[in-house]
């Protein structure tokens, strides 16, 4: 079976449908209020809330995607495919790609900026510049986190299989220092589609 069907991979691809939700809250959050400090420190604020973070994380320890909100499948429960795909994550092309993603969305929060009059209306209801600013705040995180992990699947969705069958493995033990693993660790998060996963490690 070829790794392109591995569900999880475009379960967090489609996680970029959100980044537009995430960009639209923020710029409702940066239009409340009146501020209190200068724009670039609102900016770099921003940048080191909402960007920072996670190019370390793709930097360094990849985000595992074998994984949905809160749940994470425990490592030894992992096919030998999946343990593939997890090396492919720490290939140079990652780190590219979480550079460039992390430019593309300090460009957004520009052009955010530039337009936050015309959000003056609708952030009547925060009022307060603090909370639009936390709003903001929360909203660029998780616009990061939906661009990084869906243009990482896609660099991962790029290679090709024989590329990928060529990778050696990550071990079980290694997966928690190698990758960021996050929420609780359990033996199944979508039930028919790891039992199936199960099942064919066990034939193999």
């Amino acid at each position: 079976m070829s790794f392109r069907s591995e569900p999880y991979l475009w379960i967090h691809l489609a996680g970029i449908v959100t980044l537009p939700l995430c960009l639209e809250a923020m710029w409702i959050g940066l239009a409340a209020g009146s501020p209190f400090m200068p724009l670039s420190l609102e900016i770099i604020l921003l940048v080191v809330i909402g960007v920072l973070p996670w190019l370390w994380v793709q930097w360094t320890r990849p985000f595992n995607i074998f994984s949905l909100l809160f749940l994470a499948i425990q490592p030894e429960r992992l096919t030998e495919q999946q343990r593939r795909i997890l090396t492919a994550f720490q290939s140079p092309k990652t780190r590219v790609l979480a550079i460039a993603s992390a430019g593309i969305m300090m460009a957004l929060l520009w052009q955010v900026y530039r337009f936050t009059p015309l959000a003056v209306p609708a952030a009547m209801v925060i009022q307060q510049r603090w909370l639009g600013l936390l709003v903001a705040a929360i909203a660029f995180f998780l616009g990061n986190l939906f661009l990084q992990v869906p243009v990482s699947v896609l660099g991962v969705l790029l290679t090709s299989p024989q590329r990928l069958a060529q990778l050696e493995p990550i071990e079980p033990a290694q997966i928690p220092q190698k990758t960021t693993l996050p929420g609780l660790r359990v033996r199944r998060i979508l039930p028919f589609l790891d039992a199936a996963k199960a099942t064919e490690k066990t034939e193999t």
